[in-house]
């Protein structure tokens, strides 16, 4: 069924997510910041272009958006709220605190609109193939209502409980990968100091206990040292000081994903802001 759907923020996730949702049959207006990147998405998959977040989500019976971070989320959420219809629901995909999540869950609910904090696992691979997982917070109804629209780019959705426990989720999935991915480049730097062959180290533990979505995905391109693969260090230390935030006020130790916050710092002071979360490998 035709969905008249907004979707806003045009990253490197949103913008093949909101793709999807046109591909599948919605009628999708886009709004993004950067106005070029809206308008070659419209010639790209069609739908129409929203001069404002407040014109894309005219009339629009549900609203998607996935931008950077908490004061993004704040102020582009906040204008959508604004201008939607009662009885409407607003997602969003951001990667953000739950604190913001359950502002925006109070600020919707007394305007009569429903809200979805929904982040995704799977980055820009993920996004484009329309095999996201995304982990969602928020009313049982609203969840029902909107599954099937996100289920048009993911592979798996899921309502982990009320309002923020969707986000909570998120820093979970962040604080494990972060450990991963510094093991590996731990594992993979040893075996190169040791006179092993990488990739034939890979190919075999690949097989075994030691398996992962990083090792599977990432080893051989770290062993290559390319880091281009789109979830930036930038973005890792801002959703790792999220986790950490959170852990000061619910109490949980975090003492690898701390220190792991600060190698990512180093690669950051060495120039490598935009390379992908693999890059853990270049400190060692």
């Amino acid at each position: 069924m035709s969905t008249k759907v907004a979707f806003l923020g045009l990253g490197v996730m949103g913008y093949p997510m909101a793709g999807h949702l046109q591909a599948k049959g919605h009628s999708v207006t886009v709004y993004n910041r950067t106005t070029a990147k809206a308008e070659a998405w419209v010639k790209q998959h069609g739908g129409a272009l929203g001069k404002s977040p407040e014109d894309a989500v005219a009339g629009a019976d549900i609203v998607l958006m996935c931008v950077g971070n908490n004061k993004d989320l704040i102020e582009v959420g906040g204008a959508a709220l604004a201008a939607m219809k009662p009885g409407t629901i607003l997602v969003d995909h951001t990667t953000a605190s739950a604190d913001v999540a359950r502002q925006l869950y109070d600020g919707a609910r007394g305007k009569g609109i429903q809200f979805i904090d929904a982040p995704v696992s799977g980055g820009q691979a993920g996004a484009e193939k329309g095999q996201l997982t995304v982990m969602c917070g928020g009313d049982q109804a609203a969840f029902d209502a909107a599954k099937p629209v996100i289920n048009c780019f993911a592979k798996a959705t899921t309502l982990m409980g009320p309002s923020g426990a969707g986000q909570l989720t998120k820093m979970v999935n962040q604080i494990c990968i972060a450990g991963l991915v510094q093991a590996l480049s731990e594992g993979l730097a040893f075996a190169e100091k040791a006179g092993l062959d990488g990739n034939l180290v890979l190919d075999v533990i690949s097989k075994g206990a030691a398996q992962s979505w990083q090792m599977e995905n990432r080893g051989k391109t770290m062993l290559k040292r390319e880091f281009n693969f789109g979830f930036a260090v930038d973005w890792m230390r801002k959703d790792l000081g999220i986790c950490m935030e959170e852990a000061k006020r619910n109490g949980a130790k975090l003492p690898l994903t701390t220190a792991i916050d600060q190698f990512y710092a180093e690669v950051q002071a060495t120039g490598g802001n935009r390379f992908d979360t693999s890059s853990l490998i270049t400190r060692l």
